[in-house]
């Protein structure tokens, strides 16, 4: 096996599959990244058992084609040190002897035989398949991956909802305290009504890799199994079994008093008085009075309170409502729009976050928090 490749074009591929390899991997060889030359070209691949990243890299020469495994670390740590030049892989597929010869010199890493590399199929059988475009998927995954939970017992809270149909697609993501629904009528499905449960780590793999362009993304999936295909990548990924809850059920639909208020006003206020709220429960409290919405918070414990007043537009009756300070911060911070509308039904009822410019017509966004006893 022997081929002639890039230093920077490798590096950069390597270091995006490489994102899928765990701190403790379940077989020592997944510590490895597994190259196959073929067909012109290189393909690196990646793998924990649950997701897999290949990405295949362009060879400036291949003179003879072969299969190796080589510690991932490793590989790495020697590629980010090389200015941009060819390198030369020279590798002894008896021996696992890997040979790297850059410009002023060589090196020799020992690799593992690509035989005992686990590789990860594609789905099979009845499939959905479908194309959409890059940029589109990276929206719905920004916008929603922060809601999902680190819940053991209940993965597919884990997740993130993609429903897609004729109308439109929906992003749902959930920890049982807030709730994102992202929808975007640009995209439909050809074919019905389809729904994919997303698990955190792929989704956290596509965030960091796709491109924000209009570059199509090939999705098919079954049951059990997800593939994404796009540029020079593609990705498997084992999905999780289990229901995702029915989220309209907790979507309030009759809320009479709702606020208009800058983002960024209430953004800095909410962190300046958090910082008096209660260090277990980080309770802090909204009294809607006219015109006026006072933020406040206080440790009984310490001695400590604070509130600030800040002016805005309000429909409704006065109304106190105590929130999660965290969350709304987190909330805040994934709308985009100068000024933000709150929704709110009565105290012991979900809060909607909404963004009161929408730019994009194409795209709608919603919010939900839980309260907290005031």
């Amino acid at each position: 096996m022997k081929f002639v490749v890039s230093s920077n074009a490798m590096l950069t591929r390597l270091q995006a599959v490489s994102k899928v390899i765990g701190g403790k991997s379940v077989q020592p060889i997944l510590d490895n990244i597994l190259l196959v030359a073929a067909n012109g070209s290189l393909y690196a691949t990646a793998s924990d058992k649950e997701t897999t990243m290949e990405a295949k890299i362009e060879l400036d020469n291949l003179e003879e084609e072969g299969r190796i495994t080589i510690p991932a670390k490793i590989l790495l740590d020697m590629l980010k040190e090389f200015p941009e030049q060819p390198l030369t892989f020279d590798i002894n597929e008896s021996t696992h002897e890997v040979k790297i010869i850059s410009e002023k010199g060589e090196f020799s890493v020992r690799g593992e035989s690509a035989e005992d590399y686990p590789v990860q199929g594609t789905p099979e059988g009845e499939n959905t398949s479908f194309s959409t475009k890059c940029g589109l998927m990276l929206d719905g995954i920004v916008k929603s991956i922060f809601a999902t939970a680190n819940d053991d017992l209940r993965p597919v809270m884990n997740c993130i909802l993609i429903e897609m149909n004729e109308d439109n697609f929906t992003f749902v993501a959930s920890d049982a305290h807030k709730l994102v629904r992202y929808k975007r009528f640009d995209a439909k499905s050809d074919g019905g009504q389809h729904a994919l449960i997303l698990p955190k780590k792929p989704a956290l793999m596509l965030k960091n890799i796709l491109p924000k362009d209009d570059a199509d993304l090939e999705i098919s999936f079954n049951e059990k199994m997800a593939c994404f295909v796009f540029g020079n990548y593609k990705m498997t990924s084992t999905l999780v079994e289990g229901r995702f809850p029915n989220y309209n059920s907790v979507i309030p639909q009759n809320n009479p008093k709702k606020i208009i208020i800058e983002k960024k006003e209430l953004y800095n206020s909410l962190r300046r008085v958090s910082v008096m709220a209660n260090q277990a429960s980080n309770l802090v409290k909204f009294d809607l009075v006219g015109g006026q919405l006072t933020i406040s918070a206080q440790d009984v414990d310490y001695s400590m309170s604070g509130h600030e007043t800040l002016t805005c537009q309000y429909e409704g009756e006065d109304i106190a409502i105590g929130f999660k300070s965290p969350f709304v911060l987190e909330i805040l911070s994934n709308i985009e729009s100068e000024n933000v509308v709150l929704e709110l039904s009565d105290p012991t009822r979900p809060g909607l976050f909404l963004p009161f410019e929408n730019e994009d017509k194409d795209e709608d966004l919603l919010m939900l928090l839980m309260p907290m006893m005031v």
